[in-house]
């Protein structure tokens, strides 16, 4: 059977777009299905992929958060060269950072976290979640047990230089959230094992947004998106999208 990488995607349909911006070792999989259910609730959708992402593992530990803030920034810029004036901003975990970042250097009409850390846990755990994805890779692509051993250690050989700097965004961002005003819709997994959900709060403490939401997922992960609750939150962000106010 032939095993396809995930593609970022493109979906064009009203006026009123919607970046979609999925997590750290994540990919556009992540965000499909919603970025579909929202355009077909008429909403153009658009979700990039983050540098390093959705491809071998070799490649993402080659990579950084300054690589992947650049992705960010290239598809809000593409959405607006392709026309897109109004544009809102969901993100999962680290995509959900990254929505924040935009939200205090760039226009948006809105902004949806979905278990964004606000803290971040050691070095070592992070680094345990890239030999997590090189495993699933290996799994979807059909290597052998001595071609995955090989792979791990490989991995764990060369490092990931760039995983310090993760943290370091984190807290950057955390001390910025004061100065994000655009409507924001805050989502928590309540059973998230990668993040401190109390984070959730923090963000919606911290944010100066007047009309500002947050909602606990009781039975979900933290790949909320793909969880047994992912329909209940499509019709949330949904509903959250349509009470904002475009002009178009």
């Amino acid at each position: 059977m032939k095993v396809s990488l995930p593609q970022p995607f493109f979906f064009e349909a009203g006026k009123r777009a919607v970046l979609l911006l999925h997590g750290f070792t994540g990919n556009s999989a992540d965000v499909r299905i919603l970025g579909r259910f929202l355009e077909k609730n008429g909403y153009t959708t658009k979700a990039p992929h983050f540098k390093g992402h959705g491809v071998s593992p070799l490649e993402l530990i080659k990579t950084g958060p300054v690589d992947w803030w650049q992705d960010v920034e290239k598809a809000y810029d593409e959405l607006v060269a392709a026309g897109y004036n109004e544009i809102a901003v969901v993100g999962l975990s680290l995509g959900g950072v990254f929505s924040l970042r935009l939200g205090y250097l760039k226009p948006l009409k809105g902004i949806v976290t979905m278990c964004a850390p606000m803290t971040m846990r050691t070095t070592d755990t992070m680094f345990s979640g890239i030999l997590k994805y090189a495993k699933d890779f290996s799994r979807a692509f059909g290597y052998s047990e001595t071609e995955t051993s090989a792979l791990l250690e490989s991995i764990k050989q060369e490092g990931m230089p760039s995983l310090p700097k993760l943290p370091e965004l984190i807290q950057d961002v955390r001390r910025h959230v004061d100065e994000v005003y655009a409507p924001i819709f805050v989502v928590q997994a309540r059973h998230d094992e990668v993040i401190n959900p109390k984070s959730a709060q923090i963000i919606y403490d911290t944010v100066e947004s007047i009309d500002k939401h947050i909602k606990w997922y009781e039975e979900s992960g933290h790949v909320i998106t793909l969880g047994k609750e992912k329909k209940q939150l499509h019709e949330d962000i949904l509903a959250f999208l349509n009470s904002l106010d475009w002009q178009e």
